[in-house]
């Protein structure tokens, strides 16, 4: 089944991690064996021929750089024009991808439809595809200022999450706290006007109240999951789901185990020792189905390889092709064949085509 991932750190993984994706998993492994510098090296699960097995067609491709103040222990740029910088090389990376054949960018409805058209045709070599990415900013620190928003949206820049971890300049992330402030506002304007979908991942509490009642654009939650299972401020609560359901959003089934299973903790808990698998991540699935009354506000986001590997992830996937269990899984809770659609690729791309309509 054809599959779209809303949430891949690909660039991030190609640049920092010095990993060439072009290759297969196996072969990416095998060259970092006796690597210590991560604590991930050697596990990785996600390339670009693991993608085309497993049929994911289509990404939402990340650019990443955080600045840090003076007193801000986590790690990032000094500047907000080196952030840039970064975002930059990333950008090129993905060019370098596309005039490689192995990546086309999608950034309106016309490239979604050709691109679709590709991957549905029956008759056509998956393996010789390009995978198709839909350019996402994951915490918007590296905007220099409200003026660089519009050339990144003509680099094709279709989605932003104003916060990552920790305090941002336009939003309080994960393990902060606190409103986005008057910058955050005139960015999430600036976004409005250009159609650029906010992704609430993320952001902490307050900021993302403060984002719903003064963003009228399209929202998503690219990987997110459920606080009622596991109870942490990086996790969605009920009402903040419900408030997301309003607004037509879909939340993408986030794969980094810590977020799926209780209790876990990092650098010391094994997947299989947690029971952590694919059906610890459907049970979040299931719990967003609920609260929405049906199956169409939850797809896959899965954030594999964002910063940890197979050591923190569910124990029956090797690589991320192994996506391709997960209509079994939902087959057997009684899924019919619709919902399994939705949750695959359905959902995302309903949302895409009425926001690119």
């Amino acid at each position: 089944m054809f599959i779209v991932d809303a949430h891949l750190d690909l660039s991030m993984n190609a640049l920092e991690w010095n990993r060439d994706l072009r290759l297969p998993v196996e072969a990416i492994n095998q060259r970092e064996q006796g690597l210590t510098d991560k604590p991930d090296r050697g596990k990785a699960l996600v390339s670009l021929p693991e993608l085309r097995k497993g049929n994911i067609g289509l990404v939402v491709a990340t650019q990443i750089a955080r600045y840090v103040a003076p007193n801000n222990p986590l790690p990032g740029w000094h500047s907000p024009q080196q952030a840039w910088a970064q975002t930059q090389g990333q950008l090129a990376w993905y060019k370098a991808m596309e005039q490689a054949g192995e990546m086309v960018q999608i950034n309106n409805i016309q490239t979604l439809d050709s691109h679709l058209s590709q991957w549905s045709d029956d008759n056509t070599i998956k393996l010789n595809l390009p995978i198709g990415y839909i350019l996402s900013l994951e915490g918007a620190d590296s905007i220099i200022d409200i003026s660089y928003l519009e050339l990144a949206y003509q680099q094709g820049l279709r989605a932003i999450g104003p916060a990552h971890y920790g305090p941002g300049r336009y939003a309080q992330g994960t393990d902060a706290s606190g409103k986005m402030g008057k910058a955050g506002l005139e960015l999430l304007k600036e976004m409005e006007r250009l159609n650029i979908i906010l992704d609430a991942t993320h952001l902490c509490d307050d900021s993302f109240w403060e984002a719903l009642d003064n963003f009228n654009g399209p929202i998503w939650a690219s990987h997110n999951n459920c606080r009622v299972l596991v109870n942490h401020n990086r996790q969605f609560s009920d009402e903040q789901i419900k408030a997301l359901i309003s607004r037509g959003a879909v939340i993408g089934m986030a794969l980094d185990a810590w977020m799926m299973v209780p209790n876990w903790v990092r650098g010391v808990s094994s997947p299989k020792e947690m029971n952590c698998n694919l059906e610890a991540a459907l049970n979040h699935v299931d719990h967003i189905c609920q609260l929405a009354g049906n199956t169409l506000h939850v797809g896959i986001g899965t954030d594999l390889d964002g910063a940890f590997g197979s050591e923190q992830c569910p124990y029956d996937m090797e690589t991320i092709a192994d996506l391709q269990k997960l209509p079994q899984l939902l087959s057997k809770r009684g899924y019919s064949q619709t919902d399994i659609e939705n949750l695959m690729h359905g959902n995302w791309l309903g949302f895409l085509r009425r926001v690119w309509a």
